[in-house]
């Protein structure tokens, strides 16, 4: 899937680090323990929205008012990662990425703050409005892979999302782990995520 590019907020943190990653035992943990990072307690949330054709314009529009003002408000613990439109694969779609930094307690900070916020709750009404279908994932990063940081653009991303066989998710990331070093030579890899609550099974990666 190709994606447009949008804003990002600037994280500082080194590829070196991400490279030495040790080998994940499958047996002694649950895989989202063993697989995301220790270091940081961010959770991300996928949201993908069908937008209705004659309404993408003013959905753009309408997000591009609305969204950076909750990214930039410092009273909400969230920052908004991306936010694309798709030119391959499904048209007239809309993806947002989100991160928490604090994990879950910081997702429920800004989810109880937003239904409080009366711009935000007539904006979810008017978007309604132009959307086919939504859907949303909550997401953990890979420790090998480091959180997204802003690029000079404009840029073209691609987002490879695939759905796994159950028991098969750690065997996954010890593949990538060896292999994410051969994609770094034009600085290719963007992030990398696996779903936490929504849809299992399901990896995230973005180039």
């Amino acid at each position: 899937r190709g994606l447009g590019s949008s804003a990002n907020r600037p994280r500082e943190d080194s590829w070196l680090k991400s490279l030495f990653v040790r080998k994940v035992d499958p047996r002694k943990d649950a895989h989202s323990n063993l697989l995301a990072k220790r270091e940081t307690s961010s959770l991300y949330k996928l949201q993908i929205h069908n937008v209705k054709p004659e309404c993408l314009d003013a959905y753009n529009k309408l997000c591009q008012e609305v969204l950076p003002k909750i990214h930039e408000e410092k009273h909400y613990p969230c920052a908004l990662v991306g936010t694309w439109n798709t030119w391959y694969g499904e048209q007239d779609q809309a993806v947002h990425l989100w991160r928490y930094e604090g994990g879950y307690p910081a997702l429920n900070e800004v989810m109880s703050k937003l239904r409080q916020n009366k711009e935000f709750t007539e904006f979810r009404k008017e978007r309604g409005n132009m959307l086919l279908s939504r859907k949303n994932q909550l997401l953990l990063e890979f420790s090998f892979w480091n959180e997204p940081v802003p690029r000079e653009g404009p840029n073209i991303y691609e987002l490879r999302s695939y759905q796994l066989r159950p028991g098969t998710m750690i065997e996954w990331g010890n593949y990538w782990a060896r292999a994410i070093r051969f994609r770094q030579d034009n600085n290719e890899a963007v992030g990398g995520f696996f779903s936490q609550i929504g849809q299992l099974y399901m990896v995230h990666h973005l180039w």
